[in-house]
């Protein structure tokens, strides 16, 4: 959930780290922070806010050095604020040390350190390792290469760590486990982040680290790396894939509203040359090997969490109704704890924009042990679910900063819907003749994207009307049940409105009284085969008084006379609408969370990446 960055090189470290930060924040922002090493002295700097409230701290005072490391926080153990912010001294502040993750037996660690003496400052689970490592440095005479080894050994839970010491310019000690963690290669100078957003502009070569491996960067000398178990490594350089300006805002207020715009690119980057409409082929080359295995599958189970769980409940429709083979959707974060049942035969399909959710991770390994084969679908090369899952295909939506998310939703909707293609054809589960006509429906949804955000101005002038409303209530049906599904978290993330989606025929079966005059209830209410029940729905909510925004279908009469409001889509069959109609409802949730004020690209209390369970 936290941002890591260092630097160690011949530049100023200072400039390099803010910007980093900057570019990581979308992972926490309630604290921020960076040391700097100059002559063995080190200049901790650290408040809680944002990296701009950071920036404007350290304002006159000392920030050179060619070394340092820096932290923008999502609190986990103990509130924001100062105190608690990274980096973390040890008890002599001769280290210093950052820190991405959760370690869980942190508190027993704490209680025997106490009783050697040792008095800590904040209340964090950080400051505890950054002890730890010194005291077995100084105990057992190790190296601090060897401390830091012997500590990990000792910690249960999740981290990525980047260690300093005023004793050893030149010098960073790195470390992964359950959180991310790449390092980048220069001429003499390397890089350290969480991801490769703050490293892409000095160097294209990169080194992902593996769960509990350590790294020893030095000037001089070539990158080192060890196991916690003491084995050495050879690093795996790869070559980054992202381009800088994919960072940058691009003249966009927001870079939620810039990724809103992306989509009809970012959704034919995640078709582009996986769909052949001339030959009828559909081809993901990451699990071309086991399209057998996948056709054969008696069960496929998705797991995911947040936003990529509602695009595999989308997911879950598409495998049912075009390949034919039963779907469960699980929350990852509790498909581990229920003791599921699984069988070798099964496919389970990973969803995360990140790479790197923790809770997913978890039930990868749990399905991993069972025998299910994994197939992953993410966004970010090199990420840890890339490396752990059997097979799988990348989304191709390019960085996502806005931590609500948008594009991810639709790139993962787009890959889902290729796969269902390509697993029903092969096993003869779908007509040819809807197969083709899916194909050219497909590749013409790109088109149909910038068509709908050409709503956009009809969208902002409905935002004015509701921005003060306290709740809102989201109706979709089949395909476009988890469409507002989605549509409610957006609202919910972003412009802190209570709202809730619900399948529009279970709406009498509760959330109906709720509905009064000060209720808006946003309705997708395209023609498909539930059109009619639909219509139905909308009636229901009229007749009680709420006032209702309908996302209907280009030229549509009939709801359109019942509605207070409507956003007109173009017409698309029924697998392939939730690639349209979620734009409007993302379009919606920004423009009332401008209007209220809120901070759109970070959200209170969230963060994009969760690296923690």
């Amino acid at each position: 959930m936290c941002g890591i960055v260092g630097y160690v090189g011949k530049r100023e470290a200072f400039p390099i780290l803010i910007k980093g930060l900057q570019r990581l924040e979308y992972r926490g922002y309630d604290s921020a922070g960076i040391a700097l090493l100059q002559e063995q002295t080190i200049n901790l700097y650290k408040c809680k806010g944002k990296v701009a409230d950071l920036e404007s701290f350290t304002k006159g005072k000392p920030t050179k050095g060619s070394q340092g490391i820096g932290h923008t926080r999502w609190a986990t153990h103990g509130v924001p604020n100062d105190t608690n912010a990274h980096p973390h001294y040890s008890a002599s502040e001769e280290l210093v040390l950052i820190h991405n993750g959760i370690i869980e037996n942190y508190n027993v660690l704490k209680k025997g350190l106490e009783k050697r003496g040792y008095a800590f400052r904040s209340d964090t689970d950080t400051e505890v390792l950054i002890f730890l490592i010194e005291d077995i440095q100084k105990q057992l005479k190790t190296s601090l290469e060897e401390s830091v080894r012997l500590a990990l050994n000792e910690i249960v839970g999740a981290y990525a760590i980047v260690l300093m010491s005023k004793h050893e310019p030149g010098k960073l000690i790195a470390a992964k486990k359950g959180s991310p963690l790449v390092i980048g290669l220069g001429e003499d100078e390397y890089f350290l982040a969480s991801d490769a957003t703050p490293i892409v502009e000095y160097t294209r070569e990169v080194v992902y680290l593996e769960d509990e491996e350590i790294a020893v960067v030095e000037l001089g000398k070539d990158l080192r790396m060890r196991t916690i178990a003491d084995k050495e490594i050879q690093p795996y350089i790869q070559e980054l894939q992202i381009e800088l300006e994919q960072l940058e805002k691009g003249g966009f207020d927001h870079f939620m509203l810039k990724e809103i715009y992306e989509q009809p690119r970012s959704v034919r980057d995640s078709m582009r040359g996986r769909l052949d409409v001339h030959t009828g082929r559909v081809s993901l080359g990451g699990i071309l090997d086991y399209e057998t295995r996948f056709a054969q599958a008696k069960r496929v189970i998705i797991v995911a969490c947040g936003t990529s769980w509602h695009a595999g409940l989308v997911g879950e429709y598409l495998f049912e109704d075009l390949a034919r083979i039963p779907v469960e959707v699980e929350y990852a974060s509790e498909f581990r704890y229920r003791n599921p049942i699984i069988q070798e035969g099964d496919i389970v399909i990973a969803i995360s924009q990140s790479g790197e959710t923790a809770d997913t991770l978890a039930a990868i390994q749990l399905a991993r042990q069972k025998g299910a084969t994994i197939i992953g679908i993410c966004n970010v090369v090199g990420s840890s679910i890339a490396r752990a899952t059997h097979a799988g295909s990348y989304t191709h939506a390019g960085p996502e900063i806005g931590v609500a998310s948008t594009k991810a939703f639709t790139a993962q909707v787009t890959v889902l819907t290729l796969m269902a293609l390509m697993v029903g054809r092969k096993k003869g589960a779908i007509q040819e003749s809807k197969y083709r006509a899916l194909l050219n429906e497909l590749e013409n949804i790109p088109e149909l994207i910038a068509q709908v955000l050409k709503q956009d101005s009809n969208v902002q002038v409905i935002s004015h009307i509701y921005q003060n409303a306290r709740n809102f209530l989201y109706l979709g049906r089949g395909y476009n049940f988890p469409v507002a599904l989605e549509g409610a978290l957006k609202l919910k993330e972003i412009s802190y409105i209570h709202a809730e989606g619900y399948p529009a025929a279970e709406m009498k079966h509760g959330p109906i009284a709720l509905i009064d005059e000060e209720m808006p209830v946003v309705v997708i209410a395209t023609k498909g085969d539930s059109y009619e029940k639909i219509v139905s729905n909308v009636q229901e909510v009229k007749a009680r008084g709420g006032k209702i925004i309908s996302i209907v279908t280009e030229g549509d009469v009939e709801v359109a006379a019942i509605s207070d409001h409507i956003i007109e889509i173009p017409e698309t069959p029924d697998p392939i609408s939730p690639l349209i109609s979620v734009i409007p409802l993302q379009l919606l949730s920004y423009h009332i969370a401008v209007l209220r004020g809120c901070n759109v690209d970070q959200p209170r209390n969230l963060a994009k990446s969760v690296t923690v369970e």
